[in-house]
């Protein structure tokens, strides 16, 4: 009985001491929530010695993460009426802000240049005019008076940056920076996970993406490209390691009226929604800013126009574009390292 009795016990101290000795696993995790009007999700990999570091856990580092993205928002978002950009909007000349929002407006000023015009952060009074703001939609097409009126209160001529100071030549101007900010909120997440010490992750804030290092066991992060249309079809499948991704397109943000199909991307040079075939940008960069904001403009210059100024630039850009029924798709020569190969 007594023998019975330390063989159990020997056992017992057995299978605790392998369990003790046993290493951690690697693990992959993944965070959700939603934060400027839509969702976003970080999933990102743990090495086995991250594993044991309680900071590095979900419950832990989503409220960071929430903390950044609320810095964010309260930096740029239209939608808070004390946000640094909403006191910008409200005030007739100029405005201290953060470095963020210098750094995030500097750059949709660049993309304005590059583009010709075709990428500007004021074009709001226009979008609103059309129904795609948070105004109500309108009930008939605006005509071409108040259109060529609206226009006149747009520019990102008329804004500038001084120093740490927002600066407007028109009172009026309101700068709106949805087109690019999502990009830039991936981007600080991307920095905030790799200053912890992760280096496997991918950023997700609608759409807007930020790819870094592999999943476990080095399987590579994999991209999908959207068929426009109706349902989740796969056009292209991307491998976009240590790059960020952004796409744009008026496939889903539309409205119709007298059998009209109206886009919800306004060109400013006419004051109404783009009429082309193009109907989807994709834009690789190593900051999704600015893949975010390049994927705009390339969509509003429209198939051709927008494929020579993605060339020009030597960008990663893939177009899909809707002649009849089908789907056309085009794509830069930087591009064509990133595509999955189908077998």
């Amino acid at each position: 009985m007594i023998s019975s009795s330390i063989k159990w016990l020997a056992l017992i101290g057995l299978a605790f001491f392998i369990s003790s000795c046993s290493k951690p696993e690697p693990q992959l995790l993944q965070i959700k929530g939603s934060t400027m009007g839509t969702y976003y999700q970080v999933s990102y990999v743990l090495s086995a010695e991250q594993v044991s570091d309680n900071k590095l856990l979900t419950k832990q580092l989503q409220a960071k993460i929430d903390e950044q993205l609320e810095l964010v928002n309260d930096q740029m978002s239209t939608y808070r009426p004390q946000s640094e950009l909403s006191l910008f909007n409200k005030s007739e000349k100029e405005l201290v802000v953060s470095d963020a929002t210098i750094k995030v407006v500097s750059k949709a000023l660049e993309i304005y240049k590059q583009s010709d015009g075709a990428f500007d952060v004021t074009v709001g009074p226009l979008v609103n005019l059309w129904g795609f703001g948070p105004d109500k939609k309108p009930n008939k097409v605006p005509s071409a008076a108040l259109i060529e009126k609206t226009q006149q209160e747009i520019g990102s001529q008329y804004l500038s940056v001084e120093g740490n100071k927002l600066v407007k030549s028109k009172p009026n101007l309101y700068v709106d920076l949805s087109s690019i900010a999502k990009g830039y909120g991936v981007d600080a997440i991307a920095e905030f996970l790799s200053e912890q010490g992760i280096t496997n992750y991918l950023v997700d804030i609608g759409g807007e993406l930020s790819a870094h290092g592999t999943k476990l066991d080095d399987v590579p992060w994999t991209i999908a490209i959207e068929r426009p249309g109706l349902g989740q079809n796969v056009q292209r499948l991307l491998h976009v390691s240590d790059n960020a991704i952004a796409t744009s397109g008026d496939y889903r943000n539309y409205f119709e009226f007298d059998g009209i199909r109206y886009s919800h991307t306004i060109d400013p040079s006419t004051g109404r929604p783009i009429h082309h075939k193009l109907v989807s940008v994709t834009v690789i960069d190593k900051s999704s800013m600015v893949a975010d904001g390049l994927a705009t403009a390339i969509t509003v210059l429209g198939p051709k126009n927008g494929l020579e100024f993605a060339t020009k630039l030597k960008q990663p850009v893939f177009l899909i574009s809707k002649e009849g029924d089908k789907f056309i798709e085009t794509y830069t020569p930087e591009f064509e390292k990133f595509l999955v190969k189908e077998k």
